[in-house]
């Protein structure tokens, strides 16, 4: 396991008791590798049968597998179709149970990369919006690619702070998470060198650093809206005493069952505990309704869960700002190439920058001013006369929504060329143009084929190495 903090030991030997031993015992362990299905292409049960790996079932999660140490997901043409998201699996657990449903306006506030963003995308099936944010542009683009290539059509990605945000969507939101950036205890076994950055930050820090957030989000949460707070970290003063300050400090929140009474049993058996009020300067009893997940319970990091409610009776905000849609006519090639195309298209939320045309989610306010990396899905370019796809476009569709498909077996070794970015041949039956190639049915980008000429449009940034 290597050295920990002092500190930490010390603290959490105190804090665990006669469970200290186990828990400490558990650095001992090799971590769980697991994976997340992207419910947007295909259910958990129509993946498992498309792959001879030896995955289990992560029993909390639906759509969640742990697979063995010898397979490398990240290698394999499933992951670059977007099937799935590799995860650690107590870090999927925030987006799993936070209440979305189709049609609503969900925001993940400290989204990079995007583990938890895709699965409140997937969760929202296209309908409604997702804000995807990240006040570091590098990691916002991270966040960016994963949500193209789960081929997600209704999110707006940003890199902005908290604040600037609450003042362009208060009360905008339906539900909110908050996955905070905390001192990583939790990561200590996976990722040891966090363990020097806690040595010199501490725990003080990061609360601060949550206390600033947090207010903002709560602005931004419609009346009867939830958010989901949590982090992956041990330390009280990061989660039951900061989700204390925040019930003191905004009396318009309160805390929500997470769990429904009927099940609260069987998550028992799997290993969730409930907050620790004990843990705190001033005992709080309602803080059990939190959740925390702890490495020598199940085969998971560790986190903290706080599922809290807006009153309902919360005086609603001022009549919303649209977002002012341009009345430029769109180019006849774009409308062209979309006209024997069966992906839903609402020609009237199709905006241009520069070159290129992006698909936009209903309902969204003014954006201007805001740092924004990309609204919506980017269907592709204008360039001398001729209308050019984009990756994106190729991710968020489905083979049967494009008249000219080709789809190779996953064990073609075409497929893997094609991901290389190298140049590789298709059967002479495939018409001329832009040609989606797929693996096994499930898109992985364009081609333009000419005759007995392919040219390959798989993103380079992206490229199997």
């Amino acid at each position: 396991m290597g050295q920990l903090p002092e500190q930490f030991e010390e603290r959490m030997k105190i804090l665990l008791k006669e469970e200290a031993a186990d828990f400490f015992a558990s650095y001992e362990k090799k971590p769980s590798a697991g994976l997340r299905v992207n419910t947007l292409k295909l259910s958990p049960e129509e993946f498992s049968k498309k792959v001879d790996w030896q995955m289990r079932p992560i029993p909390w999660i639906k759509n969640g597998y742990f697979y063995p140490d010898e397979v490398t997901p990240s290698k394999h043409p499933w992951y670059y179709a977007g099937l799935y998201y590799l995860q650690e699996p107590s870090a999927m657990t925030p987006a799993n149970l936070l209440f979305v449903k189709p049609g609503m306006r969900v925001l993940d506030l400290c989204a990079a990369p995007g583990g938890k963003s895709t699965e409140l995308a997937a969760k929202l099936k296209g309908e409604g919006v997702l804000v995807a944010n990240d006040i570091s542009s590098t990691r916002a683009r991270a966040l960016l690619k994963n949500l193209e290539l789960f081929g997600v059509r209704n999110a707006l990605v940003t890199s902005e702070t908290p604040a600037a945000l609450a003042a362009r969507f208060p009360q905008y939101f339906d539900a909110i998470l908050v996955d905070a950036p905390c001192s990583g205890e939790g990561m200590f076994r996976k990722q040891p060198a966090i363990r020097k950055n806690w040595e010199q930050y501490g725990t003080g820090y990061y609360a601060k650093l949550q206390r600033d957030i947090l207010p903002h989000a709560v602005a931004m949460l419609r009346p009867g809206g939830f958010l989901m707070y949590a982090t992956c970290t041990f330390s009280p003063e990061e989660d039951e005493e900061t989700i204390d300050w925040l019930l003191r400090r905004e009396p318009s929140m309160r805390l929500a069952k997470m769990i429904p009474s009927e099940r609260e049993a069987a998550y028992e058996e799997m290993g969730f505990a409930s907050g620790r009020p004990e843990w705190m300067r001033f005992p709080r009893e309602e803080i059990k309704k939190t959740v925390r997940l702890f490495p020598h319970r199940l085969e998971g990091e560790g986190h903290f869960l706080a599922l809290l409610q807006k009153s309902p009776e919360e005086e609603a905000s001022l009549p919303e700002r649209s977002h002012s849609f341009s009345k430029q006519k769109l180019p006849k090639e774009l409308t062209e190439f979309f006209a024997d195309c069966k992906l839903p298209m609402d020609f009237s939320r199709v905006v241009c920058k520069g070159e290129k045309y992006f698909l936009l989610p209903e309902g969204l306010p003014e954006l201007s001013g805001l740092r924004v990396l990309r609204s919506g899905l980017l269907l592709g370019e204008c360039k001398a006369g001729r209308f050019e796809p984009a990756q994106a476009l190729a991710c968020a569709l489905k083979a049967q929504e494009y008249p000219n498909c080709c789809s190779l077996s996953v064990d073609d070794e075409r497929v893997i060329r094609y991901l290389k970015c190298e140049t590789i041949a298709l059967p002479e039956s495939v018409s001329d143009g832009f040609v989606l190639l797929c693996a096994d049915r499930f898109p992985l980008g364009f081609v333009k084929k000419k005759g007995g000429s392919v040219k390959n449009r798989y993103l380079p940034g992206w490229r199997l190495l």
